[in-house]
């Protein structure tokens, strides 16, 4: 893709969803197709919750079956350490998806987006999908890693 050299390419902040002036903003370059699903960038002034790469496990180490309850279960985890950290799911800025099989996730991206909806509802944060060649748990099928800034004002 190659950018203009005569002038800086415009660049949009979209506004939040809930219209709460302190959440993070939506950055989409003007003359972009609008993605769907993530955001190409996000801006977000607060303090920084991450995370690890959280696996589709639940409180006791056992794994939920099938990718698509696995991409629910580590979003569910993901959720609660969120809240650990005073975060929600709308104060999230970057997720990084690593999954062992690009395949299975593209055969179970409706699932996916209908469990992503089911926890994290319409929030879509940058995002990143990399395909690796394992996880360090032998039963992950993905691992998700997160970030969030809550905004001042919010905690």
């Amino acid at each position: 893709m190659s950018t203009p050299t005569s002038r800086p390419a415009a660049v949009a902040v979209l506004p939040p969803d809930d219209d709460d002036p302190a959440a993070p903003r939506v950055l989409q370059p003007a003359g972009w197709p609008v993605p769907k699903g993530y955001a190409n960038g996000m801006a977000a002034e607060g303090r920084l919750v991450v995370t690890g790469g959280i696996v589709g496990w639940d409180a006791h180490g056992r794994f939920a079956t099938g990718f698509a309850a696995q991409a629910e279960q580590t979003l569910r985890n993901i959720a609660a350490i969120l809240a650990e950290g005073g975060a929600a799911p709308t104060h999230l800025v970057r997720l990084t998806w690593y999954v062992i099989d690009m395949d299975e996730y593209l055969a179970n991206l409706k699932a996916v987006g209908r469990a992503y909806r089911a926890v994290f509802g319409t929030h879509y944060p940058a995002m990143a999908l990399v395909q690796v060649m394992r996880l360090v748990e032998p039963e992950a099928r993905l691992e998700i890693e997160a970030t969030a800034v809550v905004p001042h004002a919010a905690g």
